[in-house]
């Protein structure tokens, strides 16, 4: 019993571990692809 408990919370310790990290990932992909199309929308063409 005491060990599957242990697994469990290591699982979930894994698990909220990734998702933290794929919506860091998420936000990063946003505001950088917002970024471009800023730089897309106001920079002069040549």
């Amino acid at each position: 019993m005491m060990n599957d408990m242990g697994s469990m919370d290591g699982m979930g310790w894994m698990m909220w571990g990734m998702s933290a990290f794929s919506i860091l990932a998420l936000i990063v992909l946003v505001l950088v692809a917002a970024a471009l199309i800023k730089y897309l929308r106001n920079g002069s063409p040549r």
